[in-house]
């Protein structure tokens, strides 16, 4: 029996997402997926049988994909995900506070159902959207969310102009509204509460908190939520990524199991 050609997976972003999808599929899935470009920022080497590392966009735009991995922030999302959703390219996206922006939403909605393909919002490592997700569907009548990171995570984030970060000494909140707001004034840090608020009763309705607390030294993110199947909460404490303190470990972690499972028989969640 002729073997299935690899499935053909782009890169949008070479970070700390990026890094970890190129070397698991090289170490791991060779065969069964192959990484033909990756569209970055600055140039960098080639090395030796690796993708091509791309700086202009129209050259990455003009390669043959069968999906296409966003995780270069909420401005490459504007830039790229529904040209390649056109085409008929299944794009999966990290950066989902981009989708604070309603009419990027549905524009990129609406681009999927033109090119009949779709647009999967990665989870990055919140295991609560499986229930999440499952119980919004018999009605929610809340949900919240709490993400406490050391201070440095903040640094060059709207929190170093109204707080001391540099001598804070107890848990302090720095915001607390709809996770639209929180998600759209910390970028970097909570793209996670957009996800959340999608899977559940959406971006108003999904209270967030967030807290610089210097007494961790890890992220710890709380899910709480009620409504017709019950009430649920859920926390994680992860690990700090070494290449940014902004985001957990879990995070590419998680995304390079979504990638994993695009080449698998066999699915687990979702």
């Amino acid at each position: 029996m002729q073997s299935k050609p690899p499935l053909r997976l782009g890169l949008i972003g070479a970070g700390a997402i990026g890094a970890h999808v190129i070397d698991f599929v090289a170490n791991e899935l060779e065969g069964s997926i192959a990484i033909p470009a990756v569209l970055v920022r600055t140039t960098r080497p080639q090395a030796a049988n690796g993708p091509d590392y791309l700086t202009d966009p129209v050259a990455f735009h003009a390669g043959e994909y069968d999906v296409v991995l966003e995780g270069a922030g909420h401005q490459a999302v504007r830039d790229h995900v529904i040209p390649l959703l056109k085409r008929g390219v299944r794009v999966i996206v990290t950066s989902i506070g981009a989708f604070t922006d309603d009419a990027l939403y549905e524009s990129c909605r609406q681009a999927a159902e033109e090119g009949g393909t779709s647009l999967t919002l990665a989870s990055a490592g919140i295991g609560a959207l499986d229930i999440l997700s499952g119980a919004a569907v018999g009605g929610l009548d809340a949900v919240e969310m709490t993400v406490r990171k050391d201070p440095s995570a903040w640094y060059g984030t709207a929190a170093e102009q109204m707080f001391d970060l540099d001598r804070m000494t107890e848990p302090t909140v720095i915001f607390e509204g709809s996770a639209r707001e929180g998600a759209a004034t910390y970028p970097q840090n909570v793209n996670i509460s957009a996800a959340v608020a999608l899977a559940g009763i959406g971006l108003d309705r999904t209270k967030l908190t967030i807290v610089a607390d210097p007494t961790i030294e890890t992220h710890i993110i709380t899910v709480e939520a009620r409504g017709a199947f019950g009430s649920f909460s859920f926390t994680e404490n992860v690990a700090v990524a070494e290449e940014n303190r902004k985001t957990g470990k879990i995070v590419a972690m998680a995304v390079t199991k979504t990638v994993k499972q695009l080449a698998s028989a066999v699915r687990i969640g979702g």
